[in-house]
C-alpha cells in the first residue's frame, strides 16, 4: 500500500508556535513558556547595587582621613569646651568609629552576597546612629565647629545620605527577588524553569499548546 505523509501535524505545531510568538502578552496557556523565561531571568538576575558598592568603596578610604581630621580638631579645641561637650564629642567619636567598621562590613556583605538582613542592618545603623551623631557634630555651634571640621563633616554627610538612599533602593530590588523566589518555590518552579516539561520541538511545553499537537513521527496511512 502506498504511504502518504500528512503535513497536518506540522501545520498545527507551526500555528501554535506562531500564535505564541505573536500574542506574547495574552493570558492563555500558550504564553506560559514566555512567563517562565521571564521568571527564570528574574531569578538569575544579579541585584547587587553598583552605586552603593562604589559609595562603600570610596567611603572606606575617606573615613580614615575624616577620623584623623576630627581627632586633630578635637585636640585643638578640647580645653575650650565645657565638660559635657567634651564628654559628648569623645563619646560620639567612639560611637561613630565602632559603628562605621560594623556598618561598612554589613554593607559589603549585604550588597555583594545579596543578603537582605545584613543590608537592612547597614541601613538602620546608617540612619539611626551615624546620621544623628554626624548632624550633631555639624550643626551644634556649642562644639565650636572649625572650618576644617565643617568641610570634612559635610563630605561625610554626603556619603552617608547617598548610601542611605542607595541601600534603600537595593533593599527594594532584593525584596522583590525574594518575593519572586518564594512564589516560585510555592509552585515548585525554582531550579526547573526553562528545563522541565519543555518539548524538544519549537521549545513548546508539553500539554501547554492551544492546538492538539500530534507526535511528528506519526504517519497517516491511506488505503
Amino acid at each position: 500500500m502506498p504511504v502518504f505523509y500528512s503535513p497536518v501535524p506540522e501545520m498545527q505545531m507551526g500555528l501554535a508556535y506562531t500564535g505564541g510568538s505573536v500574542f506574547t502578552n495574552n493570558r492563555t496557556a500558550d504564553s506560559d513558556f514566555t512567563r517562565e523565561q521571564e521568571d527564570n531571568a528574574a531569578v538569575n538576575e544579579l541585584v547587587s547595587h553598583l552605586p552603593l558598592q562604589m559609595l562603600l568603596y570610596f567611603n572606606m578610604f575617606y573615613f580614615p582621613s575624616w577620623w584623623f581630621s576630627e581627632v586633630f580638631m578635637l585636640e585643638l579645641k578640647f580645653y575650650y569646651l565645657p565638660g559635657y561637650y567634651q564628654a559628648l564629642l569623645v563619646t560620639g567619636l567612639i560611637l561613630i568609629t565602632v559603628t562605621e567598621v560594623v556598618r561598612l562590613y554589613l554593607g559589603y556583605v549585604g550588597n555583594l552576597k545579596e543578603r537582605v538582613p545584613e543590608l537592612a542592618a547597614f541601613w538602620l545603623l546608617s540612619f539611626m546612629f551615624q546620621l544623628p551623631v554626624l548632624l550633631f557634630f555639624l550643626t551644634d555651634e556649642g562644639v565650636i565647629i572649625l572650618p576644617l571640621e565643617r568641610a570634612v563633616h559635610s563630605l561625610y554627610l554626603f556619603f552617608l545620605l547617598a548610601q542611605i538612599l542607595a541601600s534603600l533602593l537595593a533593599l527594594r530590588t532584593m525584596t522583590r527577588k525574594l518575593t519572586l523566589l518564594f512564589r516560585l518555590r510555592q509552585f515548585g518552579k525554582v531550579e526547573s524553569l526553562g528545563h522541565a516539561g519543555m518539548s524538544p520541538v519549537y521549545g513548546l511545553p508539553h500539554h501547554r499548546s492551544v492546538l492538539p499537537v500530534s507526535p511528528t513521527n506519526k504517519l497517516y496511512h491511506f488505503k
